[in-house]
C-alpha cells in the first residue's frame, strides 16, 4: 500500500505537471495575438492616422478632416463608389446564377459520384492570380472582345472568371449536407420540383448564398488588378482609387478611401452576422 506521503508527492506532482501544461496552452495564442497586432490592428490604426491627419509644410501631421471632406466633395470618387457598387452586385448575382446549378448538380450524389469534377473547378484558384487575368484577357481578344472597346463586358467576364469558385465552394459544402428526409417529406406531401425548391432546398442552402456572396461581393469592389488589365484602363473600381491615391503619394486620401472600404467590410459583416443569428433562431423554432 503506498503512503501517505508517496501519494501527496505523486499529488502535487500531477499538480505541477497540470500548472506546466495549461501555462504553456496559454502561450499558445502568443503567435496569432503577435500576427494580430502586426499584420491588422496596427496597420487600421495607421490608416485612421492618416485618414484624419494631413501633411503640414514642416512634414508634421496635424488633425484635419481634409480627407474626409475630399472625399464626400468629390463626384469622381463618389461615381467611382457608386459604380463599384453596381459591378460588385452585378457579379455577386452572376456568381450565384451560374454557381448554385453547378454547385448543386456536383452535390448530388447521383450525378458527381467522386471529387474529380469538384476540383476541376477549383484549380483555378491554385493559379497566380496575375496570370489568370492575364490569360483571360488574352483568350477575350482573341474572341473580338477588347478591353477598350468593351470595359463593362470584359471586366465581368474576367470577375466572373476569378470569383466563380469562391461562390461554387461554399454552396457545395452546405449542399452536401442537405436534409434528404426533408425534401422526399415535400415531394410525399405533393410539391411538384419547384415548390419542393423554393419551400425545401432553398431555405437550406441560405447559409451558403449568403457566404458565397460574402465572398465575392467586397472582394470585387476592392479588386483593381482585374478591371486595370482587362478593361485598359478605361473602367476604375474602388479598389483602383485606392491603389492610385498611395501611387502618388495622396497618404490621406487614400487612407480615408480605405477606412470608407472597411466600414463597408464591417456593415457587410454585421449584416450578414444578423442574418446568420436570425436562421439559427429560425431552426431553433422549428425544432
Amino acid at each position: 500500500m503506498p503512503s501517505t506521503e508517496s501519494k501527496r508527492r505523486s499529488g502535487s506532482g500531477w499538480a505541477q505537471f497540470r500548472r506546466i501544461v495549461s501555462f504553456k496552452r496559454k502561450h499558445l495564442c502568443i503567435p496569432y495575438i503577435l500576427f494580430l497586432a502586426l499584420f491588422v490592428i496596427i496597420p487600421i490604426i495607421i490608416i485612421l492616422v492618416y485618414a484624419f491627419t494631413r501633411t503640414t509644410e514642416t512634414g508634421q501631421l496635424e488633425f484635419s478632416f481634409d480627407a474626409l471632406k475630399e472625399f464626400f466633395s468629390s463626384t469622381t470618387k463618389l461615381n467611382v463608389l457608386l459604380v463599384s457598387l453596381f459591378i460588385g452586385l452585378v457579379n455577386t448575382l452572376l456568381c450565384l446564377l451560374i454557381g448554385y446549378p453547378i454547385a448543386y448538380l456536383l452535390a448530388d450524389k447521383r450525378v458527381n459520384k467522386n471529387y474529380v469534377m469538384v476540383m476541376l473547378f477549383i484549380m483555378p484558384m491554385w493559379i497566380n492570380f496575375v496570370l489568370r487575368t492575364g490569360a483571360t484577357r488574352d483568350v477575350l481578344y482573341m474572341m473580338g472582345i477588347k478591353g477598350g472597346q468593351h470595359p463593362y463586358l470584359a471586366t465581368l467576364i474576367g470577375l466572373l472568371y476569378n470569383y466563380l469558385p469562391f461562390t461554387i465552394l461554399p454552396l457545395y459544402t452546405t449542399m452536401i449536407k442537405l436534409d434528404k428526409s426533408q425534401i422526399e417529406a415535400a415531394k410525399d406531401l405533393g410539391c411538384n420540383p419547384a415548390q419542393t425548391f423554393v419551400h425545401s432546398i432553398l431555405p437550406q442552402t441560405v447559409p451558403g448564398i449568403v457566404s458565397a456572396a460574402e465572398m465575392v461581393f467586397m472582394p470585387t469592389m476592392s479588386s483593381y488588378v482585374i478591371s486595370d488589365t482587362l478593361s485598359e484602363g478605361k473602367l476604375t473600381l474602388f479598389g483602383n482609387s485606392i491603389a492610385s491615391s498611395f501611387n502618388n503619394s495622396l497618404w490621406n486620401d487614400g487612407s480615408f478611401m480605405a477606412l470608407v472600404m472597411l466600414v463597408l467590410i464591417f456593415l457587410t459583416m454585421f449584416i450578414t452576422n444578423r442574418f446568420h443569428k436570425d436562421e439559427t433562431q429560425e431552426r431553433g423554432r422549428l425544432w
